[in-house]
């Protein structure tokens, strides 16, 4: 029976770097689909993730399981790593990337097996159906919070709202996102 992610994390924050590796093998593909999706370039996308598993070993002791699962705290992580990221280069815009190289940064990681794919596909399928409990406003918010990287202030200029009906709707529509994922069986 493999180690659960709780007790890897233990053995990560005394120093076994074969934990951190374990851990890494189970998440790091579907950390970088994540993060794919919000900065938009593979080549960052996976520097990325190689930061967010070097903070994972590096504040390993300030994980706290009865805080919440390991996923959730390492997906949080590479999540504001990667709107950080996205906010940096919105300052210093990067050049156009060529039709070959959007090509090649939409294709699954040749690491990934099959059944690991598998599960992400269906993962997400399940994430894309809770989605659709949402009104189209509080779904609006959503996509632009998680997915790319604007504030909740940034919304309220975006689309021209009071920033409290933008912390409203991002409140009630992550209610209704976490009962519908729980429902889904996805856990957070």
């Amino acid at each position: 029976m493999s180690a659960t992610d709780e007790q890897l994390m233990a053995k990560v924050a005394a120093g076994d770097s074969a934990s951190l590796e374990t851990l890494y093998d189970r998440y790091a593909a579907t950390l970088l689909g994540v993060v794919l999706r919000v900065v938009l370039n593979r080549s960052v996308a996976e520097e990325i993730v190689q930061e967010t598993f070097w903070r994972v070993w590096d504040k390993a002791g300030s994980f706290d399981a009865a805080q919440g699962k390991f996923s959730t705290w390492m997906f949080s992580i590479g999540r504001r790593l990667a709107i950080d990221t996205t906010r940096r280069q919105k300052i210093r815009p990067q050049a156009a990337r060529s039709d070959a190289e959007e090509e090649r940064m939409l294709r699954e990681p040749d690491e990934v097996s099959v059944a690991e794919t598998a599960v992400w596909h269906i993962e997400q399928e399940q994430i894309r159906s809770a989605l659709t409990v949402l009104s189209p406003e509080q779904y609006e918010v959503i996509e632009l919070a998680y997915f790319k990287g604007l504030t909740r202030q940034e919304i309220a200029e975006a689309i021209d709202k009071p920033l409290g009906t933008i912390h409203t709707r991002a409140r009630l529509g992550l209610q209704k996102l976490r009962t519908a994922l729980e429902a889904a069986g996805i856990e957070q």
